[in-house]
């Protein structure tokens, strides 16, 4: 007697839940949050009190919902161009599992519980930044820089940017200059890193039509860019130490990252390579990383 042939297994739906939560870039997210609770520690001397700690706690939250709302707000405007890169192709969204009513209605609500949760249980001042962070990643940038000028991670890079001025803001209920420095390292390490992304995925972005730097001006131009802005950043990493934010260790840890930075942006203008330019992606997110865990550290150090 002969046996039926096997049919091939058929892969399980993903679950709901998980779609959602892909909605909000879990692994963008957390820098986010990261970022803003450093803000937070650095925001008060010495060892904060329980109930500092249960102030951070809050704020976070409330700013890890407001962030993933941007973040599904963002797939439902980009959903046509998702489908067209490998990078962005497996988003909900883009694949069709979950509809823009959908979407929209659980970025509202993200958007609406984390803000109140910042303006009754944090800080209005708080709040407000946080929620005009999601109109400029989100409509600013999104829907109107974004598809318009290369210069879009430019200037949009300010929504991003802002997370340790919200961290703060919500302990201190002000922004002091000291705030503004971490948002302009941010806000300058933002081009170079997406740039070299850009790079060894110049073919997704001109597929998708936005024009991207590397679309636009060609390699040769983008790879100076990300040099000279390394450079600028160097710069800016070091503006903890001279204001006095931080000290020796930090500034060890800064220089060692930003002349690896640095490096890999010389070494991919003098020769570019797709591997190269995501080593330089990469190297980038741990420049960010460490950065950020060196003034954690720095400032619990005697």
């Amino acid at each position: 007697m002969s046996t039926a042939p096997t049919s091939p297994a058929t892969a399980l739906p993903t679950p709901v839940w998980r779609q959602f939560h892909a909605l909000t870039k879990p692994r963008v997210i957390q820098l986010i949050v990261f970022c803003a609770l450093i803000g937070m520690v650095l925001a008060v001397p010495g060892v904060p009190s329980w109930q500092q700690v249960q102030l951070a706690a809050i704020a976070s939250f409330g700013i890890w919902l407001v962030a993933g709302a941007a973040a599904a707000f963002n797939c439902v405007v980009e959903q046509q161009i998702d489908a067209k890169m490998r990078r962005t192709a497996w988003r909900p969204t883009a694949k069709g599992e979950l509809s823009n009513v959908q979407t929209l209605s659980f970025s509202a609500v993200l958007c609406a519980l984390g803000s109140a949760i910042l303006y009754f249980l944090v800080n209005p001042l708080t709040m407000w930044l946080t929620f005009a962070t999601f109109v400029g990643y989100a409509v600013i940038y999104t829907v109107i820089l974004k598809p318009l000028t290369p210069q879009n991670i430019v200037i949009g890079g300010a929504s991003g940017a802002m997370p340790p001025v919200l961290g703060w803001a919500a302990m201190t209920g002000v922004v002091s200059p000291e705030a503004l420095i971490l948002f302009l390292i941010i806000f300058l390490w933002t081009p170079p890193h997406f740039w070299a992304l850009a790079l060894y995925r110049v073919e997704d972005y001109r597929k998708s039509g936005l024009p991207m730097l590397p679309v636009t001006h060609g390699s040769d131009f983008t790879r100076l860019q990300i040099l000279l802005y390394t450079f600028v950043l160097f710069a800016a990493c070091l503006m903890p130490f001279v204001m006095r934010m931080s000290g020796w260790f930090y500034l060890a840890v800064a220089v060692v990252l930003s002349i690896g930075f640095s490096g890999y942006a010389f070494a991919l203008w003098r020769d570019y390579s797709d591997a190269l330019a995501r080593k330089t992606f990469r190297f980038s997110l741990i420049h960010l990383s460490l950065l950020f865990a060196a003034l954690l550290i720095d400032h619990y150090l005697p």
